[in-house]
């Protein structure tokens, strides 16, 4: 499967350093938009405050303001609030670095405990900004997963997660997940999947559904 995907999306490499800051603050603004609306609502959002002390302290009305264009804009900005205001009042200071020394269990378990932020927003973190091998699960990645049999279509998201890193090479997650979502995007779509264009089709136990 993996070499398949490889073969026809590419096999990009990881991010050599984000800040994991900034890739949680960016993955609460994805949440339920596309990726176009959450690069501009994060480049708005940092133009009208440079820094995230500003974000934090700043009136809830004129953060949601600033993120509008990705929707949910008062919810997310007082998630974003929320995390950031218990991410200091924990640590002293505006920061996630300290998370690169911890093993990928405890590091998992502190994001997840931050107010808002549930297991996908975690995984992003730990994948995109600290490189470590964990599968966050979209909507994407569970839809493909249950139709090509790797997770019952009973499992949720967290479920399918342990299910794929079980079964995955380490050093293979990363492109996975990138093409996972690609190959979800463009051929096996909620509705009206091309399974007659899949590169998947002959492996797939669900090839038939289109």
């Amino acid at each position: 499967m993996c070499a398949k995907l490889e073969a026809e999306y590419g096999k990009p490499a990881p991010a050599k350093s984000r800040n994991a800051l900034d890739q949680l603050c960016l993955t609460v603004l994805s949440q339920s938009t596309t990726s176009t609306n959450t690069r501009r609502s994060y480049e708005r959002l940092r133009a009208a405050f440079p820094t995230w002390e500003r974000v934090m302290n700043a009136p809830l009305h004129q953060v949601a303001r600033a993120i509008k264009s990705g929707g949910l804009a008062r919810v997310k900005a007082a998630r974003l609030q929320a995390s950031l205001r218990a991410i200091h009042e924990r640590t002293g200071k505006l920061s996630l670095a300290f998370l690169r020394r911890l093993p990928d269990k405890e590091a998992l378990e502190w994001l997840v405990s931050l107010p808002g932020i549930g297991w996908k927003t975690a995984s992003c973190v730990m994948l995109f900004a600290l490189g470590r091998p964990v599968m966050p699960v979209d909507t994407h990645v569970l839809r493909l997963s249950r139709r090509l049999g790797l997770a019952p279509h009973s499992s949720g998201a967290r479920e399918c997660q342990e299910m794929l890193e079980s079964v995955v090479a380490p050093q293979r997650l990363f492109a996975l997940h990138l093409n996972l979502i690609a190959h979800g995007r463009r051929i096996c779509r909620s509705r009206k999947p091309l399974c007659r264009r899949c590169v998947l089709s002959s492996i797939c136990p669900s090839a038939d559904c289109a």
